[in-house]
């Protein structure tokens, strides 16, 4: 029993968007036809694809399996069109890079809008884990992930590597200070990453590298976020030099004991490595060309 090309587009589309209209827009369809779509395609195999409800739909387990497949086959045939349509590839289609902190590659991207104009770039923030998974699961073409990278089945380049430092508010305490030690932040409440952040695993290791414990600390999501809420007078943060820039709201401080550096390493899938719009992104990462 054959799939229907156009079932499964219908599907992808709603799981992707999570909403039959936005689903239809994205397929230039009307919203009626997508929904036939997916109900022949539930019909056919005597399946439940989608939990339904009157704002939004959600994948049941079996859903959530054949989007796995389907991410593959579309960036599969993604591939495919780029490869037949070399003359004219680069004047148009989407680069997206899944990253922690877009300014180790801000230059970059301004380079590549500059030089290609008719590809639209897309960023999308999340911490070192996150940005691996969206990579492995073919929602990005590129991920920044806060480490050394050692895995046969991606392409790396590392981009930098930088110290560690600590951040306060200008009305703490350290404002006045030029750098802290290891200790010092076992005595002060920390303005803390989300777990699977970069940032965070290596202070949590250079703490116990010390023989030191960080106290009970605020959590969470996002750089920007920690930044608002040292900003405030809530703690001290931790975050890579290349990371902090000048900031008129928060002291930046050395720590003379930190060992590990922030390494920021700029991977794809090799599987999609030469694509064109990959393969020259990459090129022109590497080689820093203008």
């Amino acid at each position: 029993m054959a799939v229907s090309q156009a079932q499964l587009k219908a599907f992808h589309a709603v799981a992707l968007h999570g909403n039959f209209t936005r689903a239809a827009e994205s397929l230039f369809l009307s919203q009626p036809a997508v929904s036939d779509q997916v109900r022949k395609l539930e019909e056919r195999f005597g399946i439940l694809l989608f939990h339904r409800n009157k704002r939004s739909v959600q994948l049941t387990d079996l859903g959530e399996r054949l989007l796995t497949i389907t991410l593959r086959l579309f960036a599969a045939e993604a591939e495919a069109q780029e490869l037949l349509t070399t003359s004219r590839a680069l004047e148009t289609g989407t680069l997206t890079l899944a990253v922690d902190s877009p300014v180790h590659l801000l230059a970059h991207i301004a380079r590549f809008c500059d030089r290609y104009p008719g590809i639209r770039v897309s960023l999308v923030t999340g911490n070192s884990d996150e940005s691996l998974r969206r990579l492995q699961e073919y929602k990005a073409d590129f991920a920044l992930l806060g480490r050394v990278v050692e895995d046969d089945s991606l392409i790396t380049h590392v981009l930098s590597s930088s110290p560690m430092v600590a951040f306060v508010a200008r009305s703490h305490p350290w404002a006045e200070r030029e750098s802290i030690v290891l200790a010092d932040l076992a005595e002060m409440p920390m303005v803390l990453r989300e777990r699977g952040s970069m940032t965070r695993q290596i202070l949590e290791e250079e703490m116990q590298r010390s023989g030191l414990q960080i106290r009970p600390a605020i959590e969470v999501e996002g750089r920007e976020a920690t930044f608002e809420m040292v900003a405030a007078g809530l703690g001290v943060g931790f975050v890579s030099g290349a990371e902090v820039g000048v900031s008129a709201n928060v002291h930046v401080l050395p720590i003379r004991d930190c060992l590990q550096r922030m390494t920021e390493t700029l991977v794809c899938l090799r599987e999609q490595g030469s694509r064109r719009i990959i393969e020259t992104f990459f090129e022109m990462v590497r080689s820093n060309r203008s």
